[in-house]
């Protein structure tokens, strides 16, 4: 069948105009979505910087809440941009939602227990039970604050063993912190005889801790009978000093108290002698 060239040369005038309105069409489409991805990116970048020194503004407000919060509000901004980009090729944002909606409910179901331990870190950080530095217990777990993340907390044991803990953990359970108030009790219990000076005794106590300068006036410092035995006598001596210096100002108390008691003549009792060994008796 012989080849009619003018209806090819229609043809292919057709094909080339269809061509040029779709290249004329997409053009503005992809300069369009250029344009909304270039301002977007802009915007989310000056977003995120505003909230950032926003919550600064907030006292006492966390760094890395602030850090959290910014970025959120950033990839919100960008996630929406290229919905946006993608509505300007004719694709159906709708779809695209539905799908995003899906895979994060799926990503939100498989990692259950991680986004359980980003909500507690954002409670910790909010509500702030402890911070850096603080020295607390919480069930098992207890030391020194080392760094308050979004998933996990970093603690460092009096014997510097290192623990990471997750933050669900430590919000789920009630929190004792040694360091928050700035000041702590402390109890140094001493046995004596019966037979000793109950009340210089107890006024030895007072003056080993008024010749203290870490213990504090304020609460003042109380010797007191704490138990009666046969033949012994259980003194307290109690004390507040700074949080910091409980540890110390015990131990250095603690001796103190033992040799000023040796200087006066207050003896402690000792434990009875051992019952000899059978054989022992025998011999």
């Amino acid at each position: 069948m012989p080849i009619d060239p003018q209806n090819t040369l229609l043809t292919v005038q057709a094909g080339l105009a269809q061509l040029s309105t779709l290249i004329v069409s997409y053009s503005f489409s992809a300069i369009g979505a250029i344009i909304l991805l270039v301002v977007g990116y802009i915007v989310a970048g000056l977003a995120e910087r505003s909230i950032f020194a926003g919550l600064g503004h907030i006292h006492g407000f966390d760094a890395t809440l602030r850090h959290f919060f910014s970025k959120i509000v950033r990839y919100a901004i960008l996630i929406l941009v290229v919905i946006m980009v993608l509505g300007q090729f004719g694709v159906q944002t709708a779809s695209i939602i539905a799908a995003i909606g899906a895979i994060g409910l799926a990503i939100g179901l498989a990692l259950q227990g991680t986004l359980q331990n980003i909500a507690a870190g954002i409670m910790l950080l909010a509500l702030r039970p402890f911070r850096i530095g603080e020295s607390v217990e919480v069930g098992a777990i207890s030391g020194s604050i080392e760094e308050i993340g979004l998933f996990a907390t970093r603690l460092r044991t009096a014997d510097g063993v290192y623990i990471l803990a997750p933050n669900s953990t430590l919000w789920n359970q009630p929190v004792r912190n040694f360091s928050r108030n700035g000041v702590r009790r402390a109890d140094i219990s001493l046995s004596i005889g019966s037979w000793n000076d109950i009340d210089g005794a107890q006024k030895t106590l007072l003056a080993i801790a008024g010749a203290e300068k870490r213990i504090r006036r304020e609460p003042a410092p109380v010797a007191f009978v704490a138990s009666l035995g046969d033949t012994t006598v259980s003194l307290t001596l109690r004390y507040w000093t700074a949080a910091a210096d409980y540890f110390s100002t015990n131990i250095d108390m603690t001796k103190r108290a033992k040799q000023a008691f040796d200087a006066e003549g207050i003896s402690i009792p000792l434990p009875p002698p051992e019952a000899p060994a059978p054989e022992a008796r025998k011999q």
